[in-house]
């Protein structure tokens, strides 16, 4: 996550999770907007599902405020760890014993300025996610005393940790994710440039001109052709429009396409997020203070086949 929004108010508790994007489906429900043309009225709502099965706590680390920056002063490694995570700590040059490096301490609360967890997802749980490997990720701790954060965090150390316990329906959240990648594409895909008259050149699908002769110098701003797709993104305050246990509720007949069925806890986004069906997304509090609670009474949810779309 590149930022995080500091949050000290309320009990200690984590800022993120993390989920697979199954696809998309719509729901009719009523619309809780006061400034909306159709405040009140029962709309359609192009909606996301997240299947978000419980996290698993692997780590506590613990940060110090220095004029460079935050510094790591000491963190805990759970004593029992996901065989998975240790498999793919293993592959990656580790030892599997996911030792601190001498940081394998709690150190006072009067030196920590910041705590946050290092969670692991399980895709194992999730039969539409073609992995076993999860994907590990730091998570900030909010919320009350630096002492209470410290002992919320290591109270979580090696326990599953629950989507509710982030969020609910009705809550803003970021969205964090990887666009579909397109590969290579040229300046008329890639940024929409006009095709040029039959009267000019032989070409059409490139620009008119990259630049002057005198100065030679090309300008950043010149559509060129390059990589298209494939590139994180952050989408800001959008509503979570309902989070259920039961997948039957949202799962399509047939399946969502290149997906399959929802088996585990899910989360209804309101809108598209970027990637494709069963790439990671990251979800954090909102970091624009304006974002509100929006509480959606859903009156129907469509589960119609995709197949064929």
């Amino acid at each position: 996550m590149p930022s995080w929004p500091q949050v000290s108010e309320g009990t200690p508790r984590l800022q993120g999770f993390a989920g697979y994007k199954a696809g998309m489906t719509h729901v009719i429900a009523i619309d809780p907007r006061a400034k909306s043309t159709t405040a009140g009225q029962e709309v359609q709502v192009p909606v996301t599902v997240l299947e978000v099965p419980p996290m698993r706590v692997a780590a506590v680390r613990y940060y110090q405020a220095t004029p460079y920056g935050l510094r790591t002063i000491g963190e805990r490694w759970a004593s029992k760890q996901d065989a998975q995570l240790l498999k793919r700590h293993a592959n990656a040059g580790g030892k599997g014993d996911f030792k601190g490096g001498g940081l394998e301490k709690t150190p006072a609360p009067e030196e920590v300025d910041d705590v946050r967890v290092l969670a692991h997802t399980q895709p194992i749980m999730v039969t539409g996610i073609p992995k076993k490997r999860p994907d590990l990720m730091e998570v900030r701790v909010a919320g009350g005393s630096i002492s209470d954060r410290i002992a919320f965090a290591e109270e979580l150390l090696g326990k599953e940790v629950p989507f509710a316990s982030f969020a609910h329906a009705g809550a803003v959240v970021d969205i964090v994710a990887v666009t579909k990648g397109k590969g290579f594409q040229g300046s008329i895909k890639r940024w929409g440039v006009k095709l040029l008259t039959h009267k000019n050149s032989k070409r059409r699908r490139q620009t008119g001109t990259a630049g002057p002769w005198h100065p030679s110098y090309i300008m950043p701003t010149v559509p060129q052709a390059g990589q298209m797709g494939y590139h994180q993104r952050t989408e800001y305050n959008k509503p979570i429009l309902k989070v259920g246990d039961n997948g039957d509720e949202v799962t399509p007949s047939g399946g969502f396409l290149h997906y399959g069925n929802v088996r585990n806890t899910y989360a209804l986004i309101h809108g598209s997020i970027p990637g494709p069906a069963k790439r990671l997304i990251r979800l954090r509090d909102p970091t624009r203070s304006h974002a509100k609670e929006q509480k959606w009474e859903i009156t129907y949810v469509s589960t119609e086949s995709k197949q064929g779309n």
